[in-house]
Order: structure tokens, then sequence, then C-alpha cells
């Protein structure tokens, strides 16, 4: 991808000189190393290069970021948080917010969070992640909702307007699925797992006005689930060979190469579309937000301020100006000038003109379109994987065919979430 202009570098460069000067009156007396426990990430390790200014913007203070990969890290994490605490600064995820906020193990981040950074400006939807009972605990350094990525020739050859309603959408794949020539209508995933095909059936659980729980009641054994449930498997009649037992990469690689219509999928496919290093479909793709009543699926990884580290307020407002700083619109433009698509999360950033000129404008519409809709999803509770990925089970069950009962599946699950409930209480 380009870099930027000579004139968006001296702009961003104001920006950010205005933000270090405002900056520094809250960091007073922030110094020492914040040690911070991470994933691979190449916007963090981007930070590295500007070591320096957070050391002046701080008056004084630096970062020392250790990497692991996501299981691992979230399972360091955790032990950490509940034992030694010798991390100023965690990586969270939607996986584990609820868990961290629930055990008092990270603190609510916009009481040290510096105000001029503006956390207003990050993507509603991440917002929405990012918030478990009313309170903000993460700066999003990736995440995003779903989109709807077409094929415009295969729409027009074949006469069909770009579907923005449900039905719209059904009978859009039906017509443009044609196997015989290498293209399927739609792509789906049925692989087990909360993330997995759990994730991209609950949009239609969502939409149809389910929901997981009354109080402490489950309620999605309902008539939302079956029609959710029924709806999805019907749609697999139209999806590639391999994705019923398959994840994020066989229904993407499947669109990719060129072979599907019509995809509902995370908003970072549509960075991969436009890579001509492994997008095969350049020029060729619209974007639309899911069609209407399907929900978003939102999600978001970020970065949290930990208790018991930063014992004293003034810990907890240097690791609140590292992450405000490390998550700020100057390093965002910095990450796009680096092409990393997949760590935008700034509405500012997502409609400028530097990144309408290396994405298009039509994405940076369709990516702002889509946040409106994008809803959590998933039931915020620390139990959640428990639950999400029992049903997953169930759900890959249904969808190879190796049990047919929609209905048994949800008394199942019920009966599940009732245990899960009652080891709490």
């Amino acid at each position: 991808m380009g870099k930027l202009s000579m004139l968006s570098a001296k702009f961003a460069g104001a920006l950010l000189l205005s933000t270090i000067l405002a900056g520094a009156a809250s960091a007073e007396g922030c110094s020492g190393t914040i040690k911070v426990l991470s994933q691979p990430r190449d916007g963090l390790t981007l930070l590295e290069k500007s070591k320096d200014e957070f050391t002046k913007l701080s008056g004084g203070a630096t970062f020392e970021i250790d990497n692991l990969n996501e299981n691992d890290r979230r399972a360091k994490s955790k032990a950490d948080a509940s034992t030694i605490g010798k991390y100023n600064v965690y990586y969270v995820d939607e996986a584990n917010v609820a868990l961290f906020s629930a055990a008092k193990w990270i603190v609510p981040l916009l009481d040290y969070y510096p105000k001029e950074y503006d956390y207003a400006d990050f993507d509603p939807g991440r917002q929405k992640v990012a918030t478990v009972n009313g309170t903000v605990w993460f700066a999003p350094l990736t995440g995003g909702g779903d989109m709807m990525v077409y094929r415009k020739d295969l729409l027009e050859k074949a006469g069909v307007q770009p579907p923005k309603t449900l039905d719209e959408f059904i009978a859009a794949v039906k017509k443009l699925h044609d196997p015989d020539h290498g293209v399927y209508g739609v792509a789906l995933r049925g692989q087990r797992g909360s993330g997995a095909n759990v994730w991209r059936w609950m949009p239609y659980f969502r939409g149809f006005g389910g929901k997981w729980f009354d109080g402490d009641t489950p309620a999605f054994d309902s008539d939302a689930f079956v029609k959710a449930t029924q709806t999805y498997l019907d749609l697999f009649q139209y999806s590639p060979p391999g994705t019923k037992t398959g994840s994020w990469d066989e229904s993407t690689g499947a669109f990719l190469a060129g072979q599907v219509a019509i995809l509902i999928e995370s908003t970072p496919l549509t960075g991969e579309a436009l890579d001509p290093k492994v997008s095969k479909v350049i020029g060729k793709i619209g974007f639309l937000p899911p069609p209407s009543p399907l929900t978003g699926g939102g999600y978001g990884h970020g970065l949290a301020i930990a208790a018991k580290a930063n014992k004293t307020d003034a810990e907890k407002k240097c690791a609140g100006l590292f992450i405000a700083w490390a998550t700020s619109k100057e390093n965002e433009m910095r990450r796009l000038a680096d092409g990393e698509f997949s760590e935008l999360n700034r509405t500012s950033v997502l409609t400028s003109p530097e990144f309408a000129k290396q994405f298009g404008a039509d994405l940076g519409q369709a990516l702002a379109d889509t946040a409106k809709v994008t809803a959590v999803n998933f039931w915020q509770d620390p139990r959640w994987p428990d639950l999400g990925d029992h049903w997953g089970i169930s759900l890959e069950e249904l969808i190879t065919g190796t049990r047919t009962d929609i209905k048994g599946a949800a008394d199942e699950l019920n009966g599940f979430a009732k245990t899960l409930v009652a080891k709490k209480q």
C-alpha cells in the first residue's frame, strides 16, 4: 500500500504535537517501564519505532511488549491478573473482557484515559464490544462487524440487484448459484466453535429477535432459535464443498478465489479482498451492510489497564496514557500508511482522504454504514465460551446431517445453560 502524502504527514505531525503538549500535563510523574502482555500485532510492532516519542510525552516512561499466541496470551494474562500482577497493560478481547471485568482484574478505562485522545472517535461497533454492563474496559486495536461483500460482475450479468433484505439475499444466492461453472451462491462456516459456526449463525438468531438470557433464565429456546438454525442450514445448500466443517479460511478463501457470489463475513475480509497478494476478485466487488434484519457480529481486541500491577492512581494514569497514545489517531494514521487495514478502528481515519485513496471511498462509506447495525450478538459473560462451544458442536452435527432435530438440540443447550447459571449461584 502507498505511504502518506507529504501534506498528510505534516498534518499528522501537527496533530501529534498538539496531543503531546496536551497529554504532558496529565503524564506528570510518569516514569519507569510499562509492561504490556499482548499477542503479535503489526500495529504494536510499529510502536517500537516511536518509543522516544512516548518517553517525551510521558515525561520519562518507556514500555516493553511481551507477545504470545492468542491462546497462550489468554492463559498467561489470566494467571498473571489473578496472582502476581506483573503486567500494567493487558491485551483483552470479546471472549475474555467479561471475565476480566467481573473479576476486577482490569479497571474502567475512561477513568484514566486522557480526554484529548477522543475515545468517542472509535468505531461505534467496537465501542459496544469494549463496553460491559455500561462500562468501557479497553481501547480497540482491531475488530469489526459484518459486511456483505458481493461480486458486482456476477450480479450484473444475472440482473440481480445487491440485496438489502434477507429475503432478497436468499433469492439472490439461489439465482447466482452455478456450481457447474465453479460459482457458489454463498459461503458459510460450519466448523464447531463459539467463534466459528456459532459466530456466523448468531446474526440470524439476533436478527429474528432471539436473546440468550432473561436475567439468569435461558431464553434462547424459542421460535427465533429454530428459525435462525433452519435458515442457516438451508443456505448451506449453496455453500462450497469443505465449508460444512470449515471456518474463516475456507469461506473467505473460496470468495477470494472467485468461487463465491455473495459473502457476509467479518470486515477484515474487505482488506484481503483488495490485496493483490491473496485476492483474484479485485475490481469486481461491492460492499454493503448485512441485509436486514441481520445484525453485524461485533468483535474487538484492545488494551486494558491492569488492576494489580497499577497500585496507585498515578500508575493507572501512566498505563492509561500509554493505551491512549498506542491507539491514538496519529498512530492509526501510521498504521494506515503501513497498509494495516485490520488495525484501523477510528471513524476519523476510516473516513479520511488517505483511507479513500488507498482503499476506495465506497469501502469507507460501507464501513460507516455497517457500524450502525453492528451488535454484541454473544452473551457478554465469562461463561460464554462454554455455552457457545457447546452449541457449536450440535450446530456442526446439524449442518453435516449427523443429527436432524433442531428443537432437541435447543432443549439440550437449554439444559446445559441452566447448569452454567447454577454453578455461579
